[in-house]
């Protein structure tokens, strides 16, 4: 059974976001709150991490996870040839839900799975998830459920799905968003919509409009 962290103090707080932390480094596999959905986390630069993380969830390595980092420009150490479009949605909508997929830095020493020589990349809009990627660096993480199941909107939720699979579940409270991150594909001259989640489409077109392009609706 995993370790449980409630927040709801600092001193609570704290000591969760420590434990993460530890947990993390030491290559385990750990539940977090974001402000769309609960995610299930590992460090991105441990290749057995992910492997566990993809393992808890069910999945194989053609369905590589998302990175979250918390930081804009961070995405430069991960990613190369980032359109002038991309930074513009950014700087709208970061932190928050958008996750963008990038071509991938080439001198990075990772193991997502097939993913093509491509990264997603997403900046959350939570505290706590911020102040541990602060402390970790980029982070893979997924919803927190197994594949087929609706992703998890609390802690109770996430360790009734993952919980003998984690080293520990942060118990934040119920996220706020509850729907998933709107996904853009930023690899080719155009954005591409790969899934509609939180962030509707209207939204993005209206800050892409002044640089020629836009997304189509699915």
């Amino acid at each position: 059974m995993s370790m449980r962290y409630a927040t709801g103090t600092d001193e609570e707080r704290d000591q969760a976001v420590a434990a993460a932390t530890r947990a993390l480094r030491a290559g385990e596999v750990v539940v977090l709150p974001t402000d769309t959905v609960y995610g299930i986390a590992a460090d991105a630069f441990d290749p057995e991490a992910v492997r566990r993380l993809l393992a808890a969830k069910g999945r194989g390595r053609d369905m590589p996870p998302p990175v979250l980092i918390n930081s804009p420009g961070t995405i430069d150490a991960l990613a190369t040839r980032v359109p002038d479009w991309v930074r513009a949605l950014l700087v709208e909508f970061w932190p928050g839900a958008l996750t963008v997929v990038c071509h991938q830095q080439a001198s990075l020493q990772w193991d997502l799975g097939e993913t093509r020589g491509t990264v997603a990349v997403r900046m959350p809009d939570h505290p706590v998830a911020l102040e541990i990627l602060g402390r970790t660096g980029p982070l893979a993480v997924s919803s927190a459920n197994k594949t087929g199941k609706p992703a998890a909107l609390d802690a109770d939720e996430a360790e009734q799905m993952l919980g003998e699979d984690v080293g520990l579940i942060i118990d934040a409270g119920p996220v706020d968003g509850g729907e998933a991150s709107t996904i853009i594909d930023a690899t080719g001259a155009e954005p591409r919509l790969l899934r509609l989640g939180a962030l509707p489409v209207e939204k993005l077109n209206t800050v892409l409009a002044p640089h020629g392009v836009s997304v189509q609706e699915p």
